[in-house]
């Protein structure tokens, strides 16, 4: 383990040392007839030569702006722009050492002369927490789509996996017209909305909708990103047909179309396809093979996931502002899913004195139904008021069926029990949700009021056969054998009501109180049947395995919170007491249990974020919270469905609580395009609601829930990266360092056990682009993962993984496309009948005519034919080792085809040049 650690510390080390050669230059701007501060101004060099933004800020209060940044050689453009007044540039031959501009000076506009027209070209506007990109200013091909565009912008990057970092921040939203554009990650717009519609490109800090409707500061460390279409080009239609075919039977097929004009988008998609993908891909190399490609994200050995899937999808979506007032969102989704798996497992469970080792198969195939339709309509009462309902609906139909044994043994090799069992269930269940979201901004700057009412009611019904025997060889413990038939309906329903109000006692002060109101109650009915050979039908009711549980809940939660709000730095707090009572009710055997409670349950968060610079800030974050045992874990009814594992209630537990603290720094120069964060984050918990565990002579286990205090577990890492850009190279790399410690406590055979577990995953990466030719993006993943016991047979065990990707895509010649994707796993404590490591290459070659319209393809998965799923698991009471089936090696022909019209568009790249040529 030494020797991990020492290279843990010194990648840390690595990581935190990032010395900058940085300069200060700070200033005044003023109004030159007023002589008065001008906020929010928008000052920014430029570079002489080709325009492109150095580095930026916006002038404070009192005018005053600094901006730190690196050394530059060449002639520069200091530039100072509002939108009242006229722009002000200035020429400055470097930028080599810090400097103070003293007062600088901008003229009104309603004093310029009124034959002179001022237009402002802005590049970069700063609007409190809200940056704004003119995309005129920045430079791409005429051809080039929103993807493209947003890789020019400073602060903006996308790595090979299509995740947008903007200064450091993780872009968890990306809209249009300030409105989700058909999906949520945005890959429908970057990869199909064209560059030269575009207007402007807004960055801001990603908001909550209660946060949005109240107009209040985000809470949030992610970003999200809002793009504006040219109001003469927000007309359009684009599409893509995908249809191919290989052996072993492999099939994908696809289409999406996709119409919008002005405030109105309309979606229409469908798929089919066996290769694993239960999405929509936008992935122009290898489509819908992403299903089971290597994942640089993934730290267990394995590709694919578990068992094939089959998958039919089919849905659409719309959005419009029907009037001034009403606005309306909704979708509909259907699903259809195939899985089929074959798994192998071998599980070690440790005892006090010794362990039981058990080998199991299983084969298994679930297949389910869903369709589900979602709306929003949001109505503005008056500018101030806004109404929104969120309706929701769901049904889900299911049948599974499964043929699984299993047999245990001790550490000595003694046979302890063997099972076989055929099974299948059929499942159906309803869910119908809604919130009503009402928010009252009055005229006093941040005074608000709002009520959100929300309700979720769903229904299940249950029906499975099983059939079944466990034979048990020591002390001549009776076998169990069932044929049996269980029905289980579950209803639940659950209400809430939040009310709210906020009070601005100063501009940067505001005080919160309100009251949550909630309500739930849910009933499980299951019944059981035996098979009776008289009459061949299962009508003979097992008591033991049949029960009636009932659990309802009422909630007040009086709460109070404030904001204090200042420009680089800002706390909030939040504290709550709910007032709970707990009715918990059982049938079982004819006898009824009763366990009412009621409880004093506090809540308290804090929050404190100080910006240090535009992209440079630190955060510390502390919660409290408690949570209820469930029905399950409360009741004295046992769960009989397991013949090797009873299961039964504990009425005594108490409520779990969780404190957690965490703190956090982000850093990121987009001059240098560098950043860096660091992170450490804690959960301590108290009456931790934890299994307990007993195992007979049989190997037999019977579990209960108890209480634990003392137990925590802690996060810390960081990451590292830099983005060099040189003309038409790219180069981007990065590391990152994650490690979690936790302490875990619990009972085997009423014997009270520690185990302390540790896992370190250092992982590096790299990427080049060479324009619009090449990409190769290599990375490396390390984990290290060890547990240490007390009171087991063994006092520790640990396990390596290693994981090694390379990507390559190359785009010449041109309308050639091929691309690779080789992958490594190594797990090293597998157990003999497992394989400890396998490689996965993938490939595609594709080729593009009728003006890219039209493409073909070929492509391989799993070329060398090695692709596994071995895993290994480590938790504080057992090992197990699994295997499942994956895809293998397949070969596939496709055709896809591109459609799109732009109201507006400019004429395409090649037109364009040809006429330059000939001028």
């Amino acid at each position: 383990m030494s020797k991990y650690f020492c290279f843990s510390i010194l990648f840390f080390f690595l990581l935190t040392s990032n010395a900058q050669n940085d300069i200060s230059v700070n200033g005044t701007v003023l109004d030159i007839n007023t002589q008065l501060p001008i906020e929010f101004a928008t000052v920014f060099f430029s570079n002489v030569r080709d325009s492109t933004v150095i580095d930026y800020t916006t002038t404070d209060k009192n005018g005053v702006f600094q901006i730190n940044t690196k050394k530059y050689e060449t002639p520069v453009f200091l530039k100072i722009n509002h939108t009242d007044y006229q722009p002000f540039v200035e020429e400055q031959p470097s930028l080599l050492e810090s400097k103070n501009f003293g007062k600088l000076y901008l003229l009104n506009n309603k004093y310029a002369l009124n034959d002179v027209v001022i237009v402002q070209d802005v590049p970069v506007k700063i609007k409190k927490d809200t940056i704004e990109f003119n995309a005129s200013s920045f430079k791409v091909r005429p051809d080039a789509n929103v993807e493209t565009l947003l890789k020019q912008l400073p602060g903006v990057d996308i790595d090979s996996d299509g995740k947008i970092t903007v200064n450091g921040k993780d872009v968890t939203q990306f809209l249009v017209n300030g409105k989700p554009f058909f999906d949520k990650d945005g890959a429908m717009a970057l990869k199909n909305l064209p560059a030269d519609i575009i207007s402007k490109v807004q960055v801001s800090d990603f908001k909550t909708r209660k946060e949005e409707l109240a107009k209040q500061e985000s809470t949030s460390d992610f970003a999200s990103i809002n793009i504006t279409i040219d109001e003469k080009k927000n007309k359009g239609v684009f599409g893509k047909f995908l249809g191919g075919y290989g052996s072993s039977d492999r099939y994908e097929s696809s289409f999406i179309l996709n119409f919008f004009k002005n405030k109105q988008k309309i979606s229409v998609l469908a798929s089919s396809n066996n290769i694993n993908a239960t999405g929509f891909s936008m992935d122009d190399v290898f489509d819908n093979m992403g299903g089971g490609r290597n994942n640089k994200k993934e730290v267990t050995a394995s590709a694919g996931g578990k068992g094939i899937t089959q998958s039919n999808i089919a849905g659409f979506s719309y959005s419009d502002e029907w009037s001034k007032k009403m606005e309306a969102v909704g979708s509909y989704d259907f699903k259809n899913t195939t899985n089929t798996n074959e798994s192998k497992a071998k599980q070690l469970n440790f005892l006090p004195t010794g362990a039981n080792i058990t080998d199991s198969d299983s084969k298994t195939k679930n297949e389910n139904t869903s369709n589900k339709a979602n709306f929003e309509l949001e109505y503005k009462i008056d500018p101030t008021t806004r109404l929104v309902f969120t309706p929701n609906l769901s049904q889900t139909h299911s049948n599974n069926s499964a043929i699984a044994s299993s047999n245990t043994q001790n550490d000595k090799g003694e046979a302890l029990n063997e099972s076989e069992s055929k099974s299948t269930r059929e499942n159906d269940n309803f869910l119908f949700g809604n919130t009503i979201n009402f928010n009252k901004v009055f005229k006093k700057k941040n005074r608000n009021f709002s009520f959100v009412l929300s309700n979720s009611n769903s229904k299940n019904e249950s029906d499975g056969l099983i059939v079944s025997k466990t034979v048990f060889f020591v002390n001549n413990r009776p076998n169990i054998e069932r044929n049996q038939n269980s029905l289980t309906n579950t209803t639940l329903g659950s209400y809430s009501v939040d009310l709210e109000y906020t009070e601005p006692i100063t501009d940067s002060l505001r005080v919160r109180v309100g009251v949550d109101l909630d309500w739930s109650k849910d009933e499980n009915d299951l019944k059981t049947y035996d098979f009776d050979a008289s009459t061949q039908s299962y009508s003979d009711l097992n008591e033991l395995q049949s029960n009636f549980l009932s659990s309802s809940r009422k909630s007040i939660r009086p709460k109070v919170g404030l904001t204090y709000d200042k420009e680089k730095y800002s706390f909030n707090f939040n504290s709550s007491t709910a007032v709970t009572d707990y009715d918990n009710q059982s049938l079982y055997l004819n006898k009824e249990t009763d366990l009412n409670q009621k409880y004093f349950l506090p809540f308290l968060n804090a929050q404190i974020r100080y910006k240090i610079s535009r992209s440079k800030y630190f955060s510390m974050k502390y919660d409290y919270s408690n949570s209820l045992p469930t029905a399950l874990q409360l009741m004295p009814v046992a769960n009989l469905s397991n013949p090797l594992n009873t299961i039964l209630g504990n009425p005594n537990l108490n409520p779990s609580a969780t404190q957690t603290a965490s703190v956090s720094f982000k850093n990121y120069n987009f001059r240098s395009r560098t950043g860096y964060n660091l992170y450490l984050k804690s959960d301590f918990y108290k009456d931790e609601v934890v299994s307990t565990a007993i195992f007979d002579a049989n190997g037999k286990k019977t579990t209960t829930y108890i209480n634990i205090d003392d137990t925590f577990s802690t996060s810390i890492g960081g990451s590292w990266n830099k983005s060099v850009k040189k003309e038409a190279h790219v180069w981007r790399y990065g590391l990152s360092l994650n490690g979690n410690y936790s302490f875990d406590k619990g009972f085997t055979n009423a014997v009270l056990y520690n185990t302390r577990a540790l896992r370190v995953t250092p992982a590096i990466y790299f990427s080049y682009d060479y324009g619009e030719v090449l990409t190769i993006a290599p990375s490396y993943r390390f984990t290290y993962t060890e547990n240490r016991y007390e009171n087991y047979l063994i006092d520790a065990n640990s396990n390596v993984l290693h994981k090694v990707n390379l990507q390559t895509t190359t785009y010449w010649p041109e309308n050639w496309v091929f691309g690779n994707d080789f992958g490594y796993n190594y797990n090293s404590n597998l157990s003999s009948e497992f394989k400890k490591d396998f490689y996965l290459w993938n490939t595609s070659l594709s080729y593009s005519f009728f003006d890219k319209k039209m493409m073909l393809k070929v492509k391989v998965y799993d070329v060398l034919n090695q692709n596994q799923s071995a895993t290994r698991t480590l938790s504080p009471t057992a090992i197990r080792d699994e295997e499942n089936t994956v895809l293998k090696r397949y070969a596939m022909f496709s055709l896809t085809y591109k459609m799109g019209e732009f109201r507006g568009k400019k004429k395409k790249y090649k037109e364009k040049q040809k006429e330059e040529d000939e001028i």
